[in-house]
């Protein structure tokens, strides 16, 4: 046995040893008729921060404050502890005259963890710390469980994904990163909410698994006997709703796609897509940079962060680079000049790149997106929008005009990761079709991301829909820039994880 595995078995033995004597605790102010359980509502005047903020109109007044028990300090006659709650901490000042001999005990006996109600005065401490002194105190909560010491606990990252409330109680930069999480959601929405946009609640179950190119989850439906796809876009539903005649439509929710999970990936995530009518991919561009600028400048007041070391400008207005461009600039290699799919083949090969399928069936698109990913993408580190997509491979986006080759999509880079994706929306339902069928054919190839015909969403086009301009962007990885985190589940309080 190694010296680690010894150390965490001796833990254990000691945290079991720990709740041991909780319970015990827990059985003692039971039978005194003390049962924390039994309370059911506390009355609290102020939050910790309310009562630090307020000092000089709340010295020598009586309040009432909760929070969890989180340090305790002295003995014989006075007590210092520090309750935690949302806001932050606030040091309680409990003495043997103020309370009693009795209560004071029975104080010394609590737990760290366990969670405290108190009544007392606001006062300031010699060494400048306002605190209450507590006049009487009631324990709402018994902790059954030890908390972990904040510099040799929840060390192991796998353990504090598991256990997130023990990592947010002990951690209080985790904690912060989850209060950003809200205040970022809530400013994109005031951008777009300012701008007219409504937002609208999309289907989650769906009987098509379309708008985007992934592989989804499969549920059943009993009463309908048909399999159900948890959605892994909102496009097409949003798309609809442009057809109905709403023009500036947005929906952020959780999508879900039955794929790999890294510091980027999570199966379920939360994407925010947009789509306003009478525009184009230029006018998402121009949506894109200032939403993300307006936003980490509510947040953080200016436009620059510092991610992983490296500064980050948010700024408006981003770089533009066509995917041609990007890839003769670091793969060195100029489409311009290659004709043929034989040619770009050929490159593929002699640059050892890998395909799903056989390489006499890849296109000349699919290899230079596939250069894009293998050179380029790595390099956009300041916010970047990559422009004209190959046709091959946006199937629901408008061609490019004056080079029907590529299409009016461009995808936002920062850090070398792909933060966003927007086109100018495909609504001729012929060409439409077309692309789909073509798709059809690529899943009969083997690719089981390809797109599948979605016929609701062919007779709603088919109805109308006038030029539109559509931009669907990753909430979590925008987060996980304004927040200075190294993985994606360092943003999601849940994160899925492996049973054990």
């Amino acid at each position: 046995m190694s010296n680690e595995e010894m150390s965490i078995n001796q833990l254990e033995a000691q945290f079991n040893e720990q709740e041991r004597l909780r319970r015990q605790k827990l059985l003692d102010l039971q039978e005194a008729g003390k049962d924390p359980f039994d309370v059911y509502k506390v009355e609290r005047s102020h939050s910790s921060v309310e009562v630090k903020d307020n000092f000089e109109t709340l010295e020598g007044k009586i309040v009432k404050v909760a929070g969890r028990l989180m340090s305790k300090r002295g003995q014989g006659k006075v007590i210092f502890s520090d309750i935690h709650d949302r806001d932050g901490k606030l040091q309680l000042f409990i003495k043997i005259d103020e309370v009693g001999e009795e209560a004071l005990k029975e104080y010394k006996t609590h737990d760290l963890g366990d969670w405290i109600w108190a009544e007392g005065e606001v006062f300031k401490t010699k060494a400048g710390e306002v605190s209450v002194k507590v006049s009487t105190f009631k324990l709402i909560c018994k902790s059954l469980k030890p908390l972990p010491e904040k510099w040799h606990g929840l060390k192991d990252p796998d353990l504090r994904y598991r256990q997130r409330e023990v990592d947010v109680i002990t951690n209080p930069e985790v904690k912060d990163t989850f209060i950003k999480r809200t205040k970022i959601i809530k400013e994109i929405r005031n951008f777009l909410d300012n701008r007219g946009f409504l937002e609208i609640e999309t289907p989650i179950l769906s009987p098509i698994a379309g708008g985007a190119a992934a592989r989804p989850f499969i549920t059943h439906h009993n009463a309908l006997d048909i399999d159900m796809y948890l959605r892994i876009a909102t496009e097409l539903y949003l798309k609809r709703c442009i057809v109905a005649g709403f023009e500036k439509v947005y929906d952020m929710g959780k999508n879900f796609r039955n794929e790999g999970i890294d510091v980027r990936h999570n199966p379920e995530f939360t994407m925010i897509e947009l789509y306003e009518a009478y525009s184009d991919y230029n006018d998402m561009m121009e949506i894109t940079e200032n939403l993300i600028s307006s936003v980490c400048e509510k947040i953080h007041g200016t436009t620059k962060v510092t991610y992983q070391g490296t500064e980050i400008d948010f700024k408006a207005p981003w770089r533009r680079i066509t995917m041609v461009d990007a890839v003769k600039e670091y793969a060195g290699v100029d489409f311009n000049n290659i004709v043929s799919d034989e040619e770009a083949q050929a490159i593929a090969k002699e640059k050892h790149l890998e395909f799903k399928k056989d390489i006499k069936n890849v296109t000349k698109g699919e290899v230079l997106n596939m250069l894009f990913e293998e050179y380029a993408e790595e390099h956009m580190i300041q916010p970047t929008f990559i422009t004209d997509y190959p046709v091959e491979i946006s199937p629901l986006t408008k061609k490019k005009r004056g080079n029907e080759a590529f299409t009016e999509r461009f995808e936002g880079f920062v850090y070398g990761r792909e933060i966003c994706n927007a086109y100018s929306e495909l609504n001729d339902p012929i060409v439409q079709r077309q692309r789909f069928e073509q798709q059809a054919k690529e899943r009969e190839l083997g690719d089981d991301e390809a797109y599948v015909i979605d016929e609701e969403f062919m007779s709603a086009l088919e109805t109308g829909m006038p030029p539109t301009g559509g931009l669907g962007i990753g909430i979590d990885r925008i987060i996980m820039f304004l927040t200075d985190s190294a993985s994606i589940r360092d943003v999601l309080l849940f994160p899925t994880m492996k049973p054990l």
